[in-house]
């Protein structure tokens, strides 16, 4: 079992998740990048997080750059084939679809109101977001550039977007109150618990009540 102060961590946690804001990467190529991005996914309480790919593959998660993360978001992969229809069903739901890309039409991203469901799409490293994708778009938004270079990092660019909204949604009180029912958090936290265990004890440790015990001891 789990100690109570992890158990505690874990439910606060769910408390702080916003299942309104979502993130899509369409085709972003660098497993460092994304495993960069999930972290700071976690940081603003992203509960859902999705990726598309060319090869449509799992990605490869870094834990060094991730520092665990990866496992406090429910993560998919779409098939590259079905990213469009995915999409137009995240609109049909209410979601409104931010695509960063840098397009005579892009706004500040300081512009968005994130309060509304929102799912952030962020494209490939060098080609940006897909044609396809960028037709679906509610907003395009461009982080303003005061010097010679055109555009940020990806996993960089993510995480100003991610936090403007995260300002926003803790300005209109979203992080005061829980935004998951009762019932989806202790579905959440079942899984998340069986799977810390597991975790846990695949390094060798195992947690009895606040006895923290080594099996190699």
């Amino acid at each position: 079992m789990l100690n109570q102060k992890r158990l505690e961590k874990i439910e606060q946690t769910l408390k702080r998740k916003q299942p309104t804001l979502e993130v899509f990467l369409d085709n972003v190529d660098s497993s460092q990048n994304i495993s960069a991005i999930i972290r700071s996914c976690d940081g603003v309480g992203v509960l859902n997080f999705y990726y598309a790919n060319k090869k449509d593959m799992e990605v490869k998660i870094h834990k060094t750059i991730t520092q665990g993360s990866h496992h406090w978001l429910c993560r998919e992969r779409i098939d590259s084939s079905e990213k469009v229809a995915f999409l137009k069903e995240k609109q049909k739901s209410g979601f409104q679809i931010v695509v960063s890309h840098l397009s005579e039409k892009s706004i500040s991203y300081r512009k968005v109101d994130y309060t509304q469901k929102s799912i952030i799409v962020m494209g490939n490293e060098a080609e940006g977001t897909s044609e396809e994708v960028l037709a679906l778009a509610d907003e395009v938004v461009v982080i303003p550039m005061q010097g010679m270079a055109q555009s940020l990092n990806v996993s960089v660019a993510t995480a100003l977007l991610l936090y403007e909204a995260e300002r926003q949604l803790e300005e209109a009180g979203n992080y005061d109150a829980p935004q998951l029912s009762i019932q989806r958090q202790e579905e959440i936290k079942f899984d998340w618990v069986h799977r810390d265990l597991i975790t846990r004890r695949s390094k060798g440790t195992i947690f009895t009540g606040r006895i923290k015990r080594s099996r190699r001891g």
